[in-house]
């Protein structure tokens, strides 16, 4: 049971991990990308 228990903590901690390294590197691309067609086509950052 211990030994179970330990590779489902594992998995969770892999799973977090992954979750949380995409939102770390996507957000600041969208921002990016948004402030990038904000100068080159006057698009809103809204849009």
């Amino acid at each position: 049971m211990n030994a179970f228990v330990v590779i489902l903590i594992v998995i969770y901690a892999v799973i977090g991990g992954l979750s949380t390294l995409y939102l770390f590197l996507s957000m600041p691309a969208v921002i990016i990308w948004k402030f990038y067609r904000k100068f080159k086509y006057h698009i809103s950052l809204l849009n």
